[in-house]
Parts: C-alpha cells; structure tokens; sequence
C-alpha cells in the first residue's frame, strides 16, 4: 500500500516541462510542437459549453474570459487530426490540434462520468459531410459516414479522389455534389469554412481571367486615374488585381502610393468593390488624402476625433475612401470590421514588422476580402519581419512560424541565429503575392529630372533678424577691406554671423546661439527623379 502510494505520489510530481525556447533532443519537431499546446492549455481557464449532444464527442464552443473570444470546437477522437477549432493557431500551425482542443480534452477526461468514454473507440458518426483540412496545404475534404454510405461513395466520382480531397477542376462545379448531397441525406454538412475556401477559390479564378484580358488590352487603364502610369505601374496595378491580396515593395519613389490609389479604382470599376480603408502613419494622413483628391474625383475623409466621433464616421458610407492611423487601428479595430471594408491598403506595411505587438494584432484582426500591403522594406533585419508582413494577407502561405524558422534559419551550437538558406522557397511561396522592383531595373521608364525652386518669403521677425546680423557682417568684411585681414576672433565672429543669417531664414527659435550645421535657406531647391 506504501509502494503504490509513493508511486501516485512520484506520477503526480509535476513533469519535467518542455522548454518553450530550445527543441528537446528527444522530441521530433511536431511532437514538440504538440507537447508545448497540450502543456500549455492544461493551464488554461477556459469556459466550456456543450452545444451537442454526447457528453465528450461532441460540438462544443470554447470561451476566453480575458480576452472574450468564442471558438467553435469538434471534438471527433483523441489523435490529433481528429478534431476541429475555429481559431487561428488550428488554421495555420499544421498539427491538427491547438491548446483549446487540448484544454478540452484534459477537462472532459478528468470530468466525473465521462473516463468510460475515453477507454472506446468514438461512436461513428452517420452523416457525411464536407470540411476544410488545415495541413501545410488546405485542401476541401469529404468525409462519409455509415448513412447512405454506397450513394455517397457513387456522387462523389469525378469531384474527389480516392483519399477524398477535391479534384482542382471540380472548384467550379462543386454546387451539384452539394445539391445532390443534401437530397440523399439531409443529415449532410458543408461546413462555413469550406464555402469560404471555395467563394475564394472561384474568386480568384474569376480576377485571373479577367486580369488577363485587361493585361492584352494596352488601353485597358486609361482614364483610371488623373495621370498617365508608366509601364511598370500598370503591370503592379494588374498584378495587385490578380493577387487580391498583394504585397508592393517597390523601392522608394516608384510610386506605390499612385499604383494602390490605381489598384483600389480598378477594383471599384471591376469588381464594384464599395469602400476603401487606408492605414497609414499618422505624418501620411493628409498626405494620401492629398494625393487621392489630386488623381481621381472619389471622396475621402480622415477619420479621427473622439471615439464616439469615429465611430460616426466608420458608418458614413458617403466616402469611397476612409483613412485612419495606425494607432486607431488597435483601438477601433472592432468598429472598422463593423463598417465592412473591401479594400484595406497598409501603408509602411513595416510598421507591424513585429507580430507580438498590439498594433500588428489588431492589424491581423482586421476582416477585408482584398488587401494590400506598401512596404519599400519587406525584409529589415530577421526573417520574422516578413513573416508579420505577410499574414496579414495570407495567414497560411508562409506556414506556421516554427516551422519556417526550422527549415530556413541557421543556427549555432548555442541557438543563436547565424544565417537562413533556402530563401528561394519563401520567393517561390511569395510569387503570385509580392511584386518589387528596383530603380535600376525601370529607370529608363522614369521622366528626367525635374528641378523645382521655391521661393519662401521670410516673416518680419525673421528679416528683422536677418539684417542685423547683415550689419555685423558688413562692419566686418569693411574692416577686412581696410586693414588686409582679421583676427581669429573676428573671423570666427564673421563665420558665426553669417550662420546666423542662415538659420533666421530657417527659424527665429534657432537663430541666437552659434549653428552647429548650416540650415536650409529661404531660397529652397528640391530635385528628384522619381514617380510621383
């Protein structure tokens, strides 16, 4: 009795705990992966609600008090790949299994009633139905159940194969196997998720198509906006149509702003898309709103004020384009989902470089069926920046983060980042979504320089300043003349004066105290050789 005591005692020591930096030697990278969810969502505080009708196999919905996040949960077997959870993690890590679905299972098996049910086989389940399988690659599935199972198996020849994943043609015609499986048992179930894959897929089939006819007709674009777009401006406005969600990192003064101004006026004339919502840098604000009034006629307002005043203006449908900070966006994100963007443009797309920050969180929380992201830096200093960038476009094409970390970082024996290989994989995920070019590669189809002086007038507190330190340097400089040279300190004092006169053109704040840098003068001269 003794034995068996110290025994329970010994298992119900805590567990040595798996190391959320460093792989365990022991462990391949999935089981790690799993291990840190199951670890983590026994800690959990969830609430959970049976909205099915066995007790442990069963739909439930999970609840987050912190944070008030509800997911949807399937509960179908204790393996991972049995279950189903509407979060995010579940979409995009590839384990099928997340710390809700393990939070899950740790309750119901050490709930009163239900081990019984835990030590069989799940009950099988009669309805068939057809869901979204999160792998490294999303596929649409049918699964068939015990009810009318030889039917099934029958209608599904020619839209699924053998393993029961869509055929890629059958996108298109996927409405007659629905309709034919809902007459055969009306038990049948299409899950949300499945229909928004596929709306997606025919979606981006139909812009492709018509991408490519727009692509053949050279005057295809003209008169979209108020300026004529060099040739590369228009291969990025149709390859931001192709994508739908796409990723302009063009070099600075290429002129991205004027191609997402293009691309969201192509998409409204196209696709009859309703509203625009532009994030950008608080100093960009007018700016944009600047540029949108110069090339088109569409209306635009910025959105600020209090926040009652804000969410006034989120549902003013009179502005084709609503432009907002983003620091808004981490406090507004609710009320801007509520007004139903089409088009979310993401100025200085860098800004959100860092996933864990509150402001990339809300960015990614952000719901739009099209999306564009202006960035001259995709790729700053770690490979995670892109990472960042690029879910907000697309949750799923990089993976999840572990395992992209594992296959393209190179690290030393002390865990320390060194290097990456392979990037030629990430460019070749990244193709159909991110376009960038280089000044050198389009530079023949810029316009000459273009040299524009312009003449500020100085106020008269600053002229007053201005002729003062005029007399002291015409004192000087006649002394100069009349004696062959001066004194150090009256050369320094000319060289001091005649900064003084600079910096009064620039500001009458900086102008009693000796410059350490010339500053620009009244006669300003600004020069560029770039695309607006």
């Amino acid at each position: 009795m003794a034995k068996t005591k110290d025994s329970a005692k010994e298992k119900k020591k805590k567990a040595k705990r798996i190391s959320y930096h460093k792989q365990p030697e022991e462990m391949s990278l999935r089981d790690w992966q799993i291990g840190l969810r199951q670890q983590f969502g026994k800690e959990q505080k969830f609430e959970l609600t049976n909205v099915g009708g066995h007790p442990v196999w069963s739909d439930f919905t999970v609840g987050n008090p912190e944070s008030n996040a509800v997911y949807r949960l399937a509960l179908r077997g204790q393996a991972p790949g049995d279950n189903f959870c509407s979060c995010l993690d579940f979409a995009t890590n590839g384990l099928g299994t997340c710390k809700h679905i393990e939070w899950a299972l740790h309750k119901l098996q050490h709930t009163y009633g239900n081990k019984q049910h835990f030590k069989k086989p799940p009950p099988e389940r009669a309805y068939s139905s057809v869901y979204l399988h999160h792998g490294e690659e999303r596929t649409l599935r049918l699964r068939i159940g015990t009810d009318q199972e030889e039917a099934f198996r029958k209608l599904a020849k020619g839209y699924f194969d053998e393993d029961g994943v869509l055929y890629p043609h059958a996108y298109l015609e996927i409405d007659k196997f629905l309709d034919a499986a809902r007459q055969l048992s009306p038990d049948f179930r299409c899950y949300p998720d499945a229909l928004d894959f596929v709306i997606q897929k025919r979606d981006d089939a139909r812009r492709h198509l018509l991408a490519d006819r727009l692509d053949n007709d050279p005057n295809s674009l003209e008169g979209l906006i108020d300026t004529q777009l060099f040739p590369y401006q228009r291969e990025g406005v149709l390859f931001a149509l192709r994508a739908g969600r796409c990723l302009l990192a063009d070099e600075m003064g290429l002129g991205k702003t004027i191609q997402a101004i293009a691309t969201a006026e192509l998409y409204r004339r196209e696709l009859g898309i309703g509203s625009v919502m532009i994030i950008c840098p608080t100093s960009l604000k007018y700016q944009w709103r600047a540029e949108i009034r110069k090339f088109t006629e569409s209306t635009v307002s910025v959105i600020e004020g209090p926040m009652h005043k804000r969410r006034e203006q989120y549902l003013d449908n009179e502005n084709f384009y609503k432009i907002i900070t983003y620091n808004v966006v981490a406090r507004d994100y609710e009320y801007i989902n509520q007004s139903l963007p089409d088009l979310i443009i993401l100025d200085e797309a860098q800004r959100i470089k860092n996933w864990d920050t509150k402001i990339a969180r809300a960015v990614k929380r952000l719901e739009a069926p099209y999306r564009m992201a202006l960035t001259g830096t995709p790729l700053e200093n770690k490979l995670e920046d892109l990472y960042s960038i690029v879910q907000f476009l697309d949750q799923h094409l990089l993976g999840p983060l572990y395992l992209l970390l594992h296959r393209h970082q190179v690290k030393d024996e002390t865990g320390a980042v060194r290097g990456y290989r392979r990037l030629d994989e990430i460019n070749e995920k990244l193709r159909h979504v991110m376009i960038r070019r280089r000044k050198r590669e389009v530079l023949k189809q810029l316009p000459e320089r273009i040299d524009q002086h312009l003449l500020v007038p100085m106020t008269p507190r600053q002229m007053e300043l201005h002729n003062s330190f005029e007399s002291d340097v015409a004192q000087l400089v006649a002394k100069w003349r009349r004696l062959g040279f001066l004194k150090e300190q009256d050369r320094q004092r000319l060289l001091s004066c005649l900064n003084l006169m600079r910096m009064s053109c620039d500001s009458t704040t900086r102008s009693t105290s000796k410059p350490a840098t010339i500053p620009r003068s009244a006669n300003c001269s600004t020069s560029s050789k770039s695309a607006y």
